[in-house]
């Protein structure tokens, strides 16, 4: 009798993938735009894919795979995390863009040491540090190629953020595939090319508090994600893109790897967070019935 248990056990499963998929289409469709979704958890069938082959633009989200190909230099012996960086008045991004290294120090003409480039990138999103970071690694193709060369598919970074600041058809030649995310997410936590040591300090630089992400805005409080978002400016009423990747802690200490990426959407700030905070919520949810 134990066959028919297993296909019962079998197509129970199915079904509620089936429904999670259907949960997060819904959702999705409160975005009036264009939603892609992807998400992973280890010795499960989760599946929450939307469009996951898309080629969303990312915007900020490539400041992930950034410090991990700086970090890879790190360890090639090209920099020292302690090494000071040279913030030239070059750097600047006008007209001003978002940066906190550049409202510390409007004037430039100061060094920091690498470690902090790399925080205020990936933590803080700084679009200055970022390209500090590009020029001194040897530009956006570099790190493209690197992050290729791990394997991870679906990733395509061409400019930096002073070209995203100057045209804004430039955003879409810099995408990353939600299942490319996804995998680049599972790297991280299943086997990093990174050493020991940089892989924390990469976790350490990646965690924010529940309400600093988007993903992570409808879990328990205390669940730990460690993410990276990416935002592009709203033209004419159309946000071309409100993004969140990120891996979530469960209570039982398995990683839940998640990508959503809202693009060209017509709906308000309020509305395109909210379905990232919902598809989040639905992933972990879910994956509390998935062992």
């Amino acid at each position: 009798m134990r066959l028919p248990f297993l296909l019962l056990l079998a197509a129970a499963s199915g079904t509620a993938q089936q429904s999670l998929q259907q949960q997060v289409r819904a959702i999705a469709s409160e975005a009036q735009g264009t939603v892609s979704t992807a998400c992973f958890l280890a010795n499960s069938d989760l599946n929450c894919d939307l469009n996951q082959h898309d080629h969303p633009p990312m915007q900020s989200v490539f400041k992930l795979p950034l410090g991990i190909a700086i970090l890879h230099q790190v360890e090639q012996g090209k920099f020292t995390l302690d090494q000071q960086i040279r913030f030239e008045p070059s750097d600047r991004i006008l007209p001003h863009a978002y940066s906190p290294l550049w409202d510390k120090y409007p004037q430039a003409g100061v060094d920091i040491p690498l470690r902090e480039l790399l925080r205020l990138t990936v933590s803080l999103s700084d679009n200055v540090a970022a390209d500090i970071l590009l020029r001194v690694g040897g530009g956006p193709a570099v790190v493209d190629r690197y992050i290729a060369s791990l394997g991870v598919r679906g990733f395509h970074l061409r400019d930096n953020e002073n070209a995203l600041h100057h045209a804004t058809s430039v955003q879409y030649g810099n995408w990353f595939e939600p299942a490319g995310a996804v995998q680049l997410l599972r790297m991280i936590d299943e086997h990093s090319p990174l050493n020991a040591e940089h892989t924390a300090f990469l976790r350490e630089i990646m965690t924010a508090p529940l309400e600093k992400t988007r993903i992570g805005t409808k879990l328990p409080p205390g669940t730990i994600v460690a993410h990276k978002s990416g935002t592009s400016d709203v033209d004419n009423g159309l946000a071309h893109a409100t993004n969140d990747i990120g891996l979530i802690t469960l209570p039982d200490g398995r990683k839940l790897a998640v990508a959503v990426f809202v693009t060209d959407s017509r709906a308000d700030e309020a509305t395109r967070l909210r379905v990232i905070g919902e598809i989040g919520k639905a992933a972990f949810d879910a994956s509390q019935r998935s062992h």
